[in-house]
């Protein structure tokens, strides 16, 4: 195979891991590949800031504590899939977003973590549950194929209107962050996109699973877009981005595909969240414990 017939191949496709990201002109940056330039690593990040070259204030070191929070629990929950998806190559690909989130989760921990001097292990191995800042709609359970689909949809929007505002920091950690970020997030917003279009389309059976999943999801979607002091602070500086400023695109571009599947927004009420406070689910502690019990047996391990 030549060069040019193997790029056609990686590029092209609709709906599976080979899927370029749409609308990026960047066909490389996808899940299963890693994204090129000189985009800012994690070991970079932490070289920085051991070197003092970047440290974080408080207030940001808060908000990239969120950011990788959310991540690095996503990351866990869709490892939770790999051999157990309904097709191959659904293994590959929700492995390969979930190794995409826990490059985002390292970059952000390792530059929250400056601000004591601690690593980007010491947040995700050794904080209790009290003290982590996901938020909800990111704890909660796999369930069936759909429910993940729809965290996932829900999510990728989210992160992807997220981090594309985010790359205007004035924070040139965060902002080097979010420009590697919103290219594989791309990816992921068509990749789940394709598939609640190809449930709700398909058997009478998978399109009532893709609805109960929306049902089951969309009472956490609102946590998500909840202003408060610190993001204010942080916005008003150009540090950061209001969440209620990203619900407008959120809620277009989502509509977009509930159009085109023929689908409602489910009218649920909404959870009351607490995450970025640090009050969670039930769910997350079950999380924490598969992630963290290895890493308190073995503090001295090189992970």
């Amino acid at each position: 195979m030549t060069p040019e017939q193997t790029e056609q191949t990686e590029t092209t496709g609709h709906g599976d891991i080979s899927v370029g990201v749409a609308g990026s002109g960047d066909s490389s940056a996808s899940a299963t590949r890693i994204t090129p330039g000189n985009a800012l690593r994690p070991e970079d990040i932490a070289l920085e800031v051991r070197t003092g070259l970047a440290k974080p204030t408080e207030d940001v070191a808060e908000y990239a504590l969120r950011l990788g929070d959310d991540a690095l629990i996503l990351a866990q929950r869709l490892g939770h899939w790999i051999s157990r998806a309904p097709e191959l190559e659904e293994d590959v690909a929700l492995g390969n977003i979930a190794l995409d989130q826990l490059g985002h989760a390292r970059s952000f921990l390792s530059y929250a973590a400056g601000l004591n001097d601690k690593t980007e292990d010491d947040l995700a191995y050794f904080r209790r549950e009290h003290e982590f800042r996901s938020a909800h709609l990111f704890e909660q359970p796999n369930g069936d194929f759909a429910v993940t689909i729809a965290r996932q949809f829900v999510v990728s929007y989210y992160q992807f209107e997220l981090y594309r505002r985010l790359t205007e920091s004035t924070d040139a950690t965060l902002a080097a962050i979010a420009a590697k970020a919103v290219k594989e997030v791309d990816y992921h917003r068509d990749h789940s996109a394709q598939w609640v279009l190809r449930l709700v389309g398909g058997t009478d059976e998978s399109r009532r699973r893709m609805i109960d999943g929306f049902k089951i999801i969309w009472p956490y979607v609102g946590e998500l877009f909840v202003d408060d002091e610190l993001t204010t602070r942080l916005a008003e500086a150009g540090a950061a981005v209001e969440p209620s400023s990203l619900k407008a695109d959120f809620d277009r571009l989502t509509g977009e595909v509930f159009q085109e599947a023929e689908l409602e927004v489910p009218e649920v009420p909404f959870a009351p969240g607490g995450g970025r406070r640090g009050q969670h689910s039930e769910h997350l502690g079950y999380v924490l414990a598969e992630m963290q019990v290895l890493a308190r047996e073995h503090p001295g391990a090189s992970w």
